[in-house]
């Protein structure tokens, strides 16, 4: 049913990721599918490198270690932009489609006020994309 999954991550965040993580790599093993783990980051320099290369590095190494862990096949994609905050929402959505994802399991938060000012990034993937989008809360 699902050939390639992609996860949005934030290597930041990777421990308050689990339930996602775990969903994600559930569905793969159940289809024999391939997770692509996705990171969107700039050319400035972060705890996780000095350049985009370092983090595009410690992203393959994040993917690699979880594939092994679960038993899935697994890959990353680190995909550089000036502004991801600004260009999250556009950036997921061609990256799904240049992978040819035909599922998104991507981590989300409890609705609260903002979200009624603000959409999320993962109604914005659901609502452009073509793949199915599964958001895990929690």
């Amino acid at each position: 049913m699902f050939e390639k999954i992609m996860v949005p991550i934030d290597l930041r965040h990777v421990e308050k990721m689990g339930k996602t993580l775990k969903v994600a790599s559930e569905i793969a093993a159940k289809h024999d599918a391939e997770v692509v783990f996705i990171g969107v980051t700039s050319q400035e320099p972060s705890e996780f490198g000095h350049n985009a290369k370092e983090y595009a590095a410690k992203l393959d190494d994040f993917a690699q270690s979880h594939a092994n862990e679960f038993g899935h096949k697994g890959s990353s994609k680190a995909v550089i932009v000036p502004d991801p905050a600004v260009d999250l929402d556009k950036t997921l959505l061609k990256t799904a489609d240049d992978l040819g994802a035909d599922l998104v399991v991507m981590a989300t938060h409890v609705p609260n006020a903002a979200s009624y000012l603000f959409a999320s990034h993962g109604g914005h993937l659901a609502a452009h994309s073509d793949a199915s989008v599964f958001l895990v809360r929690g």
